[in-house]
């Protein structure tokens, strides 16, 4: 794998997760939940493209469990087209379903409430479809 960060998101209607790899791609972190309302995203994202200068970038593509595309997916576009307006990382979009399912499951698991998941569980989500392109990359080279 070539080194160097990865940055995943998982774009929602209210937060957006932000998840981050190391630089030899092995592990996924939270890194922060971003408002996607707020009159500042796009300095925030700017701020984490400068930071980190990730080598690629991850959205989570909303899916149904059909794998029809979601009603959703509209608003990931274009947040997708926000984020290259800012950063020249490639973007690659990977399957998010159950993303935010695996998530809670996890963060349940680590003991925390439902009061405290709530808080974490867009970022965690985030880590899932991060650890989703990564393996990829272990198994095929690249992502997409």
């Amino acid at each position: 794998m070539r080194p160097g960060r990865r940055i995943a998101f998982d774009y929602g209607q209210v937060r957006i997760g932000v998840a981050l790899s190391d630089a030899s791609g092995l592990i996924a972190t939270p890194i922060a939940t971003l408002l996607a309302q707020s009159e500042d995203l796009r300095e925030e994202l700017s701020k984490i493209f400068t930071e980190y200068e990730p080598i690629y970038i991850v959205i989570g593509q909303p899916r149904h469990l059909s794998g029809a595309q979601s009603a959703t997916m509209e608003s990931v576009n274009q947040f997708a087209e926000l984020i290259a307006s800012i950063s020249q990382a490639p973007i690659h979009f990977v399957d998010e379903r159950l993303s935010t399912v695996f998530a809670a499951r996890t963060l349940r698991e680590s003991g925390k409430n439902a009061k405290e998941a709530k808080s974490l569980i867009d970022a965690m989500a985030a880590v899932s479809i991060l650890e989703s392109a990564l393996e990829r990359e272990r198994i095929a080279g690249h992502v997409s």
